[in-house]
């Protein structure tokens, strides 16, 4: 790698910038995650960074404001280049420009997938615990839940359970799966074989597979994403999220881009969502991260393993009793804190109202979440430390 260039223990702070995470406090009260939210607050609850932009995207995005005019815009061909020559680069996959369809974030593109590939009733599988957006997706769109639940070994390992996942594909009434790789919360990275197995269940089985893939450049050093669509026999019935949001923190940008190569998978997404148009702040960011973001990446991927095996050693030592394993992907990780025999609400107080720090209860994700707490770590190390410091000293009795 060049020269080191970024700083991410520099501390930008993020208060009075109409961040959710920073400024949210009524939102978060309202929401029910804590009823104690002031300037002492550490918030590391949702999945954003509080580090800096590669250099080079502020530099597209100063351009694009000094035009000082913002109308609305066009995908020019480079922005599908762009995308094109990250993934053939980055994970060997090659996509074919008509395959890729913007969509304004990755929830609101499950969101349509849902309406646009099943019906009221139809059975969706999804994989607790996982991201509470995709329990929301089926159950506000009036369609069933079929959870296809991780199982955990004793160090925190999860792997998928085949059997169960075949009788639920098998279940006439299950149309789509909703597949999180890397997985939210676990960390886990599915191997090629746990893949094909996947996608060969489910063409057999006629069911259309969602993979959110949005953190699979966000990846331990030492470990390979593969897409799912580049290790099945045919992808006919997979859809892929892709964006940059996650990968260089630019959520508010509102940036995902779907990978459908069935032309008719793809008229009905489109015709589903309806016509949608970006920014030019989103095109501009877009083409200057994935044309020139790949240092920062590495060396944010760095960083992020040196935040993590942090958290592990202090963990370890401070406050034995939570098993934590540092995640194959992901910038979250998944503590388990039941050795403590605390319920939820006790955990929670400890946590939220005593330490002043604001995490993500377990229970969010499912069942399979209850006396977890997942922690999002891509700030500042000296914010870490801060915040286990705090939530040790609440636990210090036990």
């Amino acid at each position: 790698m060049d020269t080191v260039i970024n700083n991410f223990d520099e501390i930008v702070v993020r208060r009075n910038t109409y961040s959710v995470k920073w400024d949210g406090g009524k939102m978060l009260e309202k929401m029910g995650l804590t009823k104690k939210y002031d300037e002492n607050t550490i918030p590391l609850f949702t999945a954003d960074m509080d580090l800096p932009v590669p250099q080079s995207l502020v530099a597209a995005l100063h351009k694009a404001v000094d035009h000082r005019i913002y109308g609305y815009s066009i995908f020019p061909d480079e922005y599908f280049e762009s995308i094109q020559s990250w993934f053939k680069k980055r994970h060997d996959w090659d996509i074919k420009k008509e395959e890729i369809v913007y969509s304004p974030g990755t929830v609101h593109a499950i969101n349509m997938a849902v309406r646009a590939y099943t019906e009221p009733g139809d059975g969706v599988i999804i994989q607790r615990p996982v991201y509470p957006p995709f329990t929301a997706a089926i159950e506000k769109n009036n369609r069933v839940v079929m959870n296809n639940a991780l199982l955990p070994d004793d160090d925190g390992y999860y792997r998928i359970d085949f059997e169960d996942f075949e009788e639920k594909a098998k279940e006439e009434s299950t149309k789509l799966f909703i597949m999180c790789n890397p997985h939210n919360p676990t960390g886990r990275i599915f191997s090629k074989e746990e893949l094909e197995k996947l996608s060969d269940i489910c063409a057999a089985n006629k069911v259309i597979i969602i993979a959110d893939e949005i953190h699979g450049d966000l990846i331990r050093c030492n470990q390979v994403f593969t897409p799912i669509a580049k290790v099945a026999k045919s992808t006919d019935h997979i859809v892929t999220c892709t964006a940059i949001n996650k990968t260089f923190n630019v959520a508010g940008l509102h940036c995902t881009n779907m990978v459908i190569p069935n032309l008719a998978l793809r008229n009905k997404f489109t015709d589903t969502m309806g016509h949608q148009m970006a920014s030019p702040f989103t095109i501009a960011a877009l083409i200057a991260v994935y044309n020139d973001g790949e240092q920062w990446l590495e060396e944010l991927k760095e960083y992020l393993d040196g935040t993590m095996a942090m958290v592990k050693e202090f963990i370890d030592e401070h406050m034995p009793k939570v098993k934590i394993a540092i995640p194959e992907g992901t910038y979250v990780m998944w503590m388990d804190f039941s050795a403590y025999g605390l319920s939820d609400e006790e955990i929670h107080d400890r946590i939220y109202n005593k330490a002043n720090v604001l995490l993500q209860m377990g229970n969010n994700f499912g069942e399979e979440g209850v006396s977890f707490q997942r922690i999002c770590v891509p700030s500042p190390r000296s914010i870490i430390k801060e915040a286990l410091e705090r939530i040790s000293r609440e636990f210090a009795d036990l």
